[in-house]
């Protein structure tokens, strides 16, 4: 037998083991899902003869998606829809399931994120060989806006939900004394998972698995997503490091897409940039010494460009933070506001049904 003191210090030694390994273990399975997610990308990339030929119809303008069969078929619309129906209504389930857990935040992997992630991996299979038998995503029967507005939606309802931790505006929070905004907050930290959901696997099945570099670093991002939505209840889900990267990586995506179709990717590297000035450096603990150098190294960068570029487009800088900045309260409003229609037309049939209950 220990003496009392080693016995506590060999039971204190085992469980700080034990925290080690559960640790390793959500980490590692972050770090794996990020190998699987560069991995599947590079497949992508190097399977692209097995890629449908299509002799795409020419591009009509910014409301065109150019990358769809000319001529929509059956199986085509049948294995998209499906695909994505049922992709949506096993991120659901899951979703539905664990929260009916009342799992708790943990180092370790629930049951429930090893069937998430196995879920995810067998969808994105399944979306690589839907596309080399049958090309076409839901591109062709709903317009390029609503994918762009779907991932939009994701990182405005991110910026509402960091609020409270990081501030909106150079670290100052909005809605300390606003209902609103607090209770906007709340209801969409508890059921954000459905929307983002439904947002990234939407877009997900929107696009074929082509290898174009708009499409590689669009689908890195999706898969970057789904490993998140995979991780829910536990710790690494919250990392802000993590979280920082699944936001700042939509600078890369949209300077990459924009060169690619047009000439606007000052718009996009800039406008992207400017919300990671104004708000997202503050979620890092980075020192005021820091802070300042990335502002005065944003600024160099926007008149280095713009003195070649033209001063009468610096305009463009402020338009992705002006509407992600308004669509913060306006998202808030709608959230608040669904969830007090809801809320009052629970209240009103659950005052009905009691008084059924008592007059039989």
């Amino acid at each position: 037998m220990f003496p009392s003191n080693q016995g506590c210090d060999y039971r204190h030694h085992q469980k700080s083991l034990a925290n080690k390994r559960e640790c390793l273990s959500s980490r590692g399975a972050l770090w794996i899902g990020i190998f699987l997610s560069c991995f599947f990308t590079f497949i992508i990339w190097v399977a692209h003869p097995w890629i449908p030929n299509v002799d795409f119809l020419p591009d009509l303008g910014a409301s065109w998606y150019y990358w769809k069969l000319p001529e929509q078929t059956t199986m085509g619309r049948i294995t998209a829809w499906g695909g994505y129906a049922l992709h949506q209504l096993a991120s659901w389930g899951t979703i539905y399931f664990a929260q009916k857990q009342d799992l708790s935040d943990t180092d370790a992997l629930h049951k429930v994120n090893v069937f998430a992630l196995a879920s995810n991996i067998c969808f994105v299979v399944l979306h690589f060989f839907q596309t080399a038998f049958w090309y076409d995503g839901l591109a062709q029967d709903v317009s390029i806006w609503s994918s762009l507005s779907s991932v939009a939606l994701v990182l405005i309802g991110i910026l509402l939900m960091e609020n409270p931790r990081r501030g909106l505006f150079f670290g100052r929070k909005i809605g300390s004394e606003n209902n609103i905004i607090q209770d906007a907050t709340r209801t969409l930290r508890k059921y954000h998972g459905y929307m983002f959901s439904w947002a990234i696997i939407y877009t997900f099945w929107y696009h074929p698995m082509e290898n174009t570099g708009g499409h590689l670093c669009g689908f890195l991002y999706s898969f970057l997503f789904l490993l998140q939505g995979s991780l829910f209840f536990t710790r690494v889900h919250h990392n802000r490091y993590w979280t920082f990267l699944l936001e700042m990586f939509v600078v890369a995506h949209g300077t990459v897409v924009s060169r690619q179709t047009n000439n606007l990717w000052p718009m996009f590297f800039f406008g992207f940039a400017a919300i990671f000035i104004v708000t997202q450096m503050y979620g890092l603990g980075l020192g005021k010494w820091f802070r300042s150098g990335c502002t005065v190294a944003y600024t160099l960068a926007v008149v280095a460009v713009y003195n070649s570029r033209g001063w009468e487009k610096l305009n463009e800088i402020f338009r992705i933070p002006m509407i992600d900045y308004l669509s913060v309260y306006v998202f808030a409003l709608i959230i608040w506001s669904a969830s007090r229609l809801i809320g009052m037309f629970t209240q009103e049939s659950k005052r009905a049904l009691s008084v059924r209950e008592k007059r039989t």
